[in-house]
């Protein structure tokens, strides 16, 4: 069935609950809220694309093919700044994260509405300071804005772009506080902590990342202006400031925040291996203390970012050894998830085929990341395409396959429409293929010596430049297809059932899309998460009464 809903469903829907302009500006309903970070995060998803795509055209020539070198500069600068800071970090805890957790936990809405509205406009008012800095002047800086370059040598705009990013921070530490209390207060009866969905375990310790790690952010980010402003020396010599001080106030940030931009994705892959291999997860308490333990060991690695840099050799040492500590609850993640399709009953829908991709992107991610933990390693490596290929394989091979993973997943619930289930399955496996081809190449380039951030190369690295720009004309196309056939569903997309997949979370016991208050009444948790045998047996149940005959 295609078309407008029922009455009944529109005067139930939060989607049809007055759909004027002013209702979803100034609404408090964490699911509107959800799809305006949705609508927000997708153009600059779009915006750092287009930067992206620039610098793979410019590398398929050694001397050039389209960029001046300065331009060059700017377009991976705008490349880095929009894709970390306006669209990795916030992306799943915004979206999914927003419109998920008072449905997961059997809540009418977030702890506090107004705030998470206001992280929406902070978040679109740093969004709209960055892009202006990089239109109105350009920036060359790179998203990590080191001094001096920064702060003596640059002819761009870092003003409005720091500022920016400054901003934002407060969006993510508004976030974080409505989730944490949220998680704290809002839990349905029952729900005790080792009931919870593990997306709520993996969102909450994001969010102590968020509160903990961020203002760290934001103070550098304001010396860095002042200095601009008043000439105040913290970070550039020439004023007597230490510019291996900003390395190490951002990176004791930047680096927590990679667990920022990787956790949530763990939690969606975790929520959707288990439906689609129709059992519990394996190791539940692993999981989930697994998550905790990465957000509290990923404050003590953030020093392997400088192993060149000058720091203390004693101190490199700890700081690797920390770094290789941190990879144990992550393969601990990877092989939980192993053995919870082991001798399950796999359906490699859309969602799983994303999930799957996740698991071996992430895993070749992280066990590349060792090389660069490794101190004799990562002198040679540290400065290469080999640290742009790991970086991606995270960030984006692992973290933005759960996001999509997690939007084919919950697209019925979020719009009430089903997308067509063929096209999901093509887009994953183009995603896969082309983002193996795009950067699989960068760790040979790396290994062989060619440095990042160059304009130009010498020629011997052609081949597997063209190749890696192949790549990312396929990842282009592949990207581009969901927002196709999700639009497409809107409009004629079959409408979803309550739980289309058979999952046992809460959110599936409601209606698709839900309704304004989530639930007509509080529902009562008595069963352990992903307990499909009791799920099993209620779906049996309620086909045996509606086939009993009446009395």
């Amino acid at each position: 069935m295609s078309g407008t809903p029922s009455p009944a469903v529109q005067q139930r829907s939060y989607l049809w609950q007055d759909g004027t302009l002013r209702s979803w500006l100034l609404t408090r309903d964490h699911k509107r809220i959800g799809l305006l970070y949705l609508g927000s995060i997708t153009a600059f998803f779009v915006l750092g694309s287009i930067g992206a795509a620039l610098v793979r055209l410019q590398l398929l020539e050694p001397t050039g093919a389209i960029l001046s070198d300065a331009t060059y500069n700017r377009m991976f600068t705008m490349h880095g700044v929009v894709m970390v800071w306006l669209f990795l970090v916030p992306s799943i805890p915004v979206t999914l994260g927003n419109f998920l957790v008072p449905l997961m936990l059997g809540a009418r809405d977030l702890a506090f509405p107004r705030l998470n509205l206001l992280s929406w406009y902070l978040f679109v008012a740093s969004g709209l300071l960055v892009v202006y800095g990089l239109f109105r002047g350009g920036l060359e800086t790179g998203w990590t804005f080191y001094t001096p370059l920064s702060s003596e040598y640059t002819q761009g705009r870092v003003l409005p772009v720091v500022l920016g990013v400054f901003l934002n921070g407060f969006s993510s530490i508004a976030t974080g506080v409505n989730f944490i209390v949220s998680i704290h207060q809002l839990r349905a009866p029952g729900m005790t902590w080792y009931r919870l969905p593990l997306m709520l375990w993996a969102l909450y310790a994001t969010s102590v990342i968020f509160v903990l790690a961020t203002p760290v952010l934001a103070i550098t980010l304001l010396l860095l202006a002042f200095e601009h402003l008043f000439r105040v020396g913290v970070f550039d010599p020439t004023l007597g400031g230490d510019p291996l001080l900003f390395q190490q106030l951002f990176w004791f940030y930047s680096h927590p925040a990679v667990y920022i931009m990787i956790l949530p994705g763990m939690g969606v892959v975790s929520e959707i291996v288990s439906t689609f291999s129709h059992k519990p997860v394996f190791g539940y308490r692993f999981v989930a203390w697994s998550s905790v333990s990465i957000a509290a060991i990923g404050f003590i690695v953030w020093g392997h970012h400088m192993f060149v840099a000058g720091t203390s050799l004693y101190s490199a040492i700890v700081f690797s050894m920390f770094s290789f500590f941190v990879s144990v609850p992550s393969a601990i993640k990877v092989f939980n998830w192993l053995g919870t399709m082991h001798g399950g009953s796999i359906r490699l829908d859309a969602p799983m085929l994303y999930a799957m991709g996740f698991i071996g992107l992430f895993t070749v991610g992280g066990l590349t990341g060792l090389f660069l933990a490794s101190l004799a390693s990562d002198v040679h490596l540290t400065q290469t395409y080999f640290v742009v290929a790991h970086f991606h394989y995270i960030m984006v091979g692992g973290m933005v396959s759960a996001y999509f993973g997690g939007l084919h997943y919950w697209w019925p619930k979020i719009t009430g429409r089903m997308y067509p289930e063929i096209w999901g399955r093509v887009a994953a496996a183009l995603i896969f293929f082309g983002f193996n081809l795009t950067f699989f190449p960068q760790f040979i380039l790396g290994y062989e010596g060619m440095p990042r951030r160059y304009a130009t190369y010498p020629a011997q690295f052609q081949v597997l430049n063209v190749l890696s720009s192949a790549g990312a004309g396929i990842l282009a196309v592949a990207y581009l297809l969901p927002l196709i056939y999700f639009t497409w569903s809107l409009f004629r997309g079959a409408q979803a059932p309550d739980n289309p997949w058979g999952a046992t979370g809460l959110e599936w016991q409601t209606a698709s899309p839900p309704p304004v208050e989530n639930f007509a009444e509080t529902p009562v948790v008595t069963t352990d998460a992903y307990d499909y045998a009791a799920r099993d047996g209620r779906a049996d149940a309620a086909r045996v009464d509606e086939g009993a005959p009446h009395a």
